[in-house]
């Protein structure tokens, strides 16, 4: 009975820390950053902006120069697929939420380089580093 019990244990331990593993690799394949840093990917790489938020809120205000992807569209899986995997993809929303879990799904499709822009386009539409157009 001992042998069992400590054969469950090593087994739940061995669980934990494979999970606790893979959130680490998952989460090093998303970088947050902030708008100074996003600008600084946009000048320097051929990167895909995506505001993953409804297409309500896009028409109300948005990043320049940024499509739309809907995270909550029934076609959001066709969507994402019609970006490049080789190109850097950063996300965005209006507070993290959506852009966080649409990154999960880039990752599951093979995407290597994501970045996420911490705290969405309300931390960051007061900024001058981004650059806003708002629905007249």
């Amino acid at each position: 009975m001992k042998k069992i019990a400590a054969f469950s244990l090593c087994l739940l331990a061995l669980s934990l820390v494979s999970s606790c593993i893979d959130d680490k690799i998952e989460n090093t394949k998303v970088k947050l950053v902030t708008a100074d840093e996003m600008q600084e990917i946009l000048d320097m790489e051929d990167a895909q902006l995506v505001d993953v938020r409804t297409q309500e809120e896009y028409e109300e205000e948005r990043i320049k120069d940024s499509q739309n992807i809907d995270y909550s569209s029934p076609t959001f899986d066709e969507d994402i697929a019609k970006l490049d995997k080789e190109k850097p993809v950063i996300l965005y929303c209006k507070g993290g939420v959506r852009s966080a879990k649409c990154a999960k799904k880039l990752i599951d499709a093979g995407f290597e380089k994501i970045y996420d822009l911490e705290g969405g386009i309300s931390k960051w539409k007061h900024s001058e580093k981004i650059k806003i157009e708002v629905k007249s």
